[in-house]
């Protein structure tokens, strides 16, 4: 497809995903690939082929959604938010635990990608806060749709492209180079647990210290969508625990049961 079929395209197509167009626009040739490739694999032409064929063949709006599904990932992506949870919200959350004497923080990345974000975290943990808090161990929950980016995250090796943002001592730390790529040694990996799971369905069971919603549900859902969506999610929230948005993303209303970190943007707490 030319950019102007693949722009009418993506507007035609995304409110029937329920998904929003405008997140879409600088973020539009990974999904327009995607699609050329499904055109490709089913003998189409071109888009107006495409969307004939989506209206013969209900099943193929799967596909379709799962094309739209955007990664952009790399380690410690926002590098002064993921200082400020080390410094300051992290701390804090396990603080909180030991007061309840609970001995774990749990944590949920939903849209985990390849696994840069909760691996940077149990990194951080780990290389960071761990002795600070013997009692407290770090568990996370680490969630997305595509299960071809699950594979990559649960092989763990990656592009030195994708840690330039990571600090020099955590980076030697946590990492070993293999075959051009740069591998997360084992014990770092074991509190982080990978599973398929589409935000949008059913949310996974218990309560969460802190949630990591970057980048999706308030970038890519339609506003109906992601007030449901998001108001879900708040709902594993643990009172007192945080919620960590994208920086350029806005909570979808008012909620009286969030207030920002104190000085922290992108961060907020749950009222207790």
């Amino acid at each position: 497809m030319n950019a102007p079929e693949a722009v009418e395209f993506l507007q035609w197509a995304l409110p029937r995903l329920r998904l929003h167009w405008p997140g879409y626009r600088k973020v539009r040739a990974q999904v327009c690939k995607r699609v050329d490739r499904r055109l490709r694999e089913l003998g189409l032409a071109n888009a107006a082929a495409y969307r004939a064929y989506l209206e013969a063949h209900p099943a193929e709006w799967q596909t379709l959604d799962r094309a739209c599904c955007v990664s952009v990932s790399r380690f410690f992506r926002d590098r002064a938010l993921f200082e400020a949870l080390g410094h300051e919200v992290l701390p804090g959350l396990a603080q909180a635990a030991v007061r309840r004497n609970d001995r774990a923080l749990e944590c949920w990345s939903a849209g985990c990608a390849s696994g840069e974000e909760p691996y940077g975290l149990a990194i951080l943990w780990r290389l960071r806060l761990a002795a600070r808090f013997p009692g407290v161990d770090l568990r996370i929950l680490a969630t997305d749709l595509d299960a071809t980016l699950l594979e990559r995250a649960a092989r763990g090796c990656y592009r030195p492209s994708s840690l330039k943002e990571v600090p020099a001592d955590l980076r030697a730390a946590a990492f070993e180079a293999s075959g051009g790529e740069l591998c997360l040694r084992s014990d770092f990996r074991q509190s982080v647990r990978l599973a398929c799971q589409d935000i949008r369905a059913p949310m996974p069971e218990g309560v969460f210290d802190l949630i990591f919603c970057r980048n999706l549900v308030l970038t890519y859902f339609e506003p109906a969508l992601r007030r449901e969506v998001f108001g879900r999610i708040l709902e594993r929230l643990r009172a007192g625990g945080a919620v960590v948005i994208g920086i350029h993303e806005r909570l979808p209303a008012p909620m009286s049961q969030l207030a920002p970190w104190p000085g922290i943007r992108a961060i907020y707490r749950k009222a207790q």
